[in-house]
Order: structure tokens, then sequence, then C-alpha cells
């Protein structure tokens, strides 16, 4: 129980930093499919007051205006238009700022009230750098976008969205140290899992990361087509189960890493994968004597993947509404959040 935990105001902050990262993920992934990650043009490390006048907005647009997207994509913007996206993208970052706000007011506070452990500082440490990482290579991100190619990279942004994940992973598993003391383990066969959990775990990272370059641009496509929108059909990729345009490009790195096809093959190929594990581990988990919580885990886990994988044809066919697209991505969050949960419960060392 939280309430009885020594240590429950640390916990109580770091599952609202989770909150929050979740949060921001889901309205990255909006500010994304309204293509709105590219409205401002310029970065302020403590934020700025959004514009509060005609005046003002129109300063906004001016600067956007100058921006390679206007230039070449949204010449034929109107200022209502462009309040749309700057509103999604100004949210973004404001998220992220409060992440900021929460973290170092929050420390300051659980400090004062001496509730902060010695042996808690190298995580906390760790954990600020991370999320000062996750603002920094956001900006990188966006600044590619504002140069000559009006587009982000696909690989900056599966670098974002991971270094949010990780972000995650590690404040998560911090919190569930603390909620989970090593004298409270019982007895289990649970780790007999922990070699499958860890596979499933590094191929579902591939996954997210693949999933991460469906949903932006491959660069050097003069076309600027995402992976996401080609071959909308399923179980095949239109009339073949592996069409002729997966293996156009010269070598095989390229065709996986910077073909839209290929891409989108292997983000196809890994989901299957990724079904085949969670099998497994559910055999696996019902000849074995679990913990409440590892069996918890194991059952998130098979919910998550089939509604994850449902979502992700769904998505697919319909190409990539912003619905089903957040709720798509919103699955992978979760499905990451539940493996984290069972890795953390399989490896723990039982007394």
């Amino acid at each position: 129980m939280i309430s009885q935990n020594p240590h429950k105001a640390v916990i109580y902050w770091l599952i609202t930093g989770c909150a929050l990262i979740y949060i921001m993920v889901v309205v990255g992934c909006i500010t994304r499919l309204t293509h709105s990650g590219l409205s401002i043009t310029d970065w302020s490390f403590m934020g700025s007051l959004p514009p509060l006048s005609e005046e003002a907005w129109l300063e906004r647009f001016a600067k956007y205006q100058q921006s390679p997207e206007f230039i070449k994509v949204n010449y034929s913007m109107q200022l209502p238009e462009f309040k749309h996206i700057f509103f999604w993208e100004y949210i973004h970052r404001m998220i992220g700022r409060i992440m900021m706000y929460v973290f170092s007011i929050g420390l300051i506070v659980l400090i004062i009230r001496k509730k902060i452990d010695k042996k808690m500082l190298p995580s906390l440490i760790l954990l600020f750098f991370m999320g000062a990482m996750q603002a920094v290579i956001g900006w990188w991100m966006v600044y590619s976008g504002l140069q000559q190619k009006p587009a982000v990279s696909h690989y900056r942004l599966a670098i974002h969205l991971m270094s949010a994940f990780t972000l995650f992973a590690f404040t998560f598993w911090f919190a569930l140290q603390l909620l989970n003391p090593k004298e409270e383990v019982q007895q289990n066969e649970g780790h007999k899992l922990k070699w499958w959990t860890l596979l499933f775990f590094v191929v579902l990272i591939k996954q997210i990361i693949y999933g991460a370059f469906t949903a932006g641009y491959v660069e050097g496509d003069a076309a600027k087509i995402r992976p996401g929108k080609i071959f909308n059909t399923w179980p095949k990729m239109g009339d073949e189960w592996m069409p002729e345009q997966v293996t156009m490009k010269g070598d095989f790195l390229s065709n996986f890493l910077e073909n839209a096809s290929g891409i989108q093959f292997v983000h196809r190929m890994l989901a299957l994968v990724v079904v085949i594990l969670v099998c497994v581990i559910w055999y696996k988990s019902n000849h074995l004597k679990l913990t409440v919580s590892q069996y918890r885990a194991v059952t998130f886990l098979i919910y998550g993947v089939t509604i994850q994988f449902i979502l992700g044809v769904l998505t697919l066919v319909y190409q990539v509404p912003v619905v089903l697209g957040v709720l798509h991505q919103t699955g992978a969050f979760f499905l990451f959040a539940s493996t984290v949960y069972l890795l953390f419960h399989t490896f723990r060392k039982t007394t």
C-alpha cells in the first residue's frame, strides 16, 4: 500500500512524472499527425506566453511564413489554419516545461521535507539528465525541419520518441523499486520468464522504433511519402505478401532503413514476432507459479498485444486518421509500461 510506504511522497512525485510523460507522448503524436510540429520556429528554455492579440498572432505567423514548410508546402495557409497547428505544438512544449517544473520544484520540496535518501541521489541525477536531454533532442528534431527540407528526419523522430519512452521506463522503474522493497518479494517461479520477457522487450523496442519510422518521412524521399500512407491493405501489401518495392534500393540496410516500403514491411513482420513471443510467454506462464504482480503483468501483455495488433491494422487500413493514430501510440505506450512492469517483477531477487 502506498499510504503505508515510508517513501510515499517520492512515489507520488514519480508517478506524476510518469503520467506527464504519457500525456506528452500523446500530445506529441497529435502534433505529428496534425502536421503541427514545425509551426513554432524558435525555442526558449523557459517558454513564452502564447499570442494574446491579433498583432502577436500576425507576428508569429510572419515568422512561420519564412520557414521552408510554409514556402514549399503550406504557402496557401491562412491565419486561422496557422492558429490550429500552433496550438498543438505550443501545448506539446508547455507540457514539457510543466514536467520540468514538477520534477525540479517537487525535488526541492522533498529535500526540504527530508524525504530524499542519499541512496536516491544517483538515480535522481540521472533522471534530471535524461529529462534535459529529452528537451534538447526535441529541439534538435524540430530544428532539422526548419532548414532546407520542411520535414523531420525519421531517425530524429525515432530518437525523440525513444528518449521519452526511456525517460518513462527509468522513472517507472524507480517508483517500482520504492513500492516493492526486496524484503516483500515472495518465493515464485517468475524468474523462469525473465529471459523471454527480455527478448520480448528488445523486439518491442525495435517495433516502436519502426513505428516511428513508419509515421515519419523517410529522409531523401523526394515525394515525401510517409511509410504508413502506402500499401493500406492487410494482411497483404497490395496484392502481394512482399511487393518488389520492398527491395527496390541497392543494399539491404537502405531497403529496411530508408525505403518507405521496406520500413512498412519490417513493421508488419515485427508485429507478428511480437504476437508469437507473447503467446510463448502466455503458454509458459500457465505452467509456472507466479506472484499476483507477475500474473497481472502477463495478463496486461496478452490483452495489450491483442488490442495493439487490432489498432495497428485499423490504423493502416484507414490511412492513419488522428484518432486511430493516437490510440495506436497509446497502445504502444501501455504495452511498453506493462513489459517494464513484468521485467521488474521477474528480475527481482527472491528472499
